[in-house]
């Protein structure tokens, strides 16, 4: 069975590159004007033909889903992170929580992909890749000793939950905060988490030595 090869990837692959960036750009220009384009809207926008533009993008979901944010980090914490778990913590919510206003047009959309039920299939949209999880679990690393790799799953589950897209459209259009108190209140929801779980850790840790 033979399988059929994507425009972009035949013939004048770094031309095809570059308009696929551009129309990636133009939507991304769109969505932070606070419009969510078709993708004849972007072809215009990027002044792409409408029938090019086709050829990159089928259809709205598809181009939509290309302009999620390139965030190509692995780690939140930069070069010459601190060593203390719970300022590690501090500095990988507040770089995430940076990032999300920074991308927050088209994170905003992602989340409304996500929650589209006419959507269909939602196995492939970026927001349930995870990155947030493995950032945040890298800047409790120092942890893995002390806590079970479980136990620091769940806690970063929970951290995530405080700081990502959803946390920062609820703070701000239903709890009415500007985007640098919704910062500030997720990072003190995350450091509040976090105590918890190391206070529960150190309450348990006596009750396994005696086990």
């Amino acid at each position: 069975m033979s399988m059929s090869v994507p425009y972009e990837c035949t013939g004048r692959k770094q031309q095809k590159a570059r308009t696929r960036r551009a129309l990636v750009e133009a939507t991304r220009r769109l969505l932070t004007e606070g419009i969510t384009p078709t993708v004849e809207q972007a072809a215009d926008a990027g002044a792409i033909s409408r029938t090019t533009a086709y050829r990159y993008f089928p259809n709205q979901r598809s181009l939509l889903l290309a302009a999620h944010p390139e965030i190509d980090l692995h780690t939140l914490l930069g070069d010459n992170p601190p060593t203390d778990p719970e300022a590690r913590i501090d500095l990988a919510v507040k770089t995430l929580a940076e990032l999300t206003v920074e991308n927050e047009p088209e994170l905003r959309t992602m989340l409304r992909l996500s929650l589209d039920p006419e959507l269909g299939s939602h196995e492939h949209l970026v927001l349930r890749q995870g990155r947030a999880v493995g950032w945040i679990l890298e800047a409790m690393a120092p942890l893995s000793e002390r806590i079970p790799q479980a136990e620091l799953r769940r806690l970063a589950l929970t951290i995530r939950a405080a700081c990502g897209i959803e946390a920062l459209v609820w703070l701000t259009d239903i709890g009415g905060l500007s985007r640098e108190e919704a910062t500030r209140l997720m990072q003190w929801s995350a450091r509040a988490l976090f105590r918890a779980a190391i206070s529960d850790a150190s309450a348990a840790e006596p009750c396994i030595a005696d086990s």
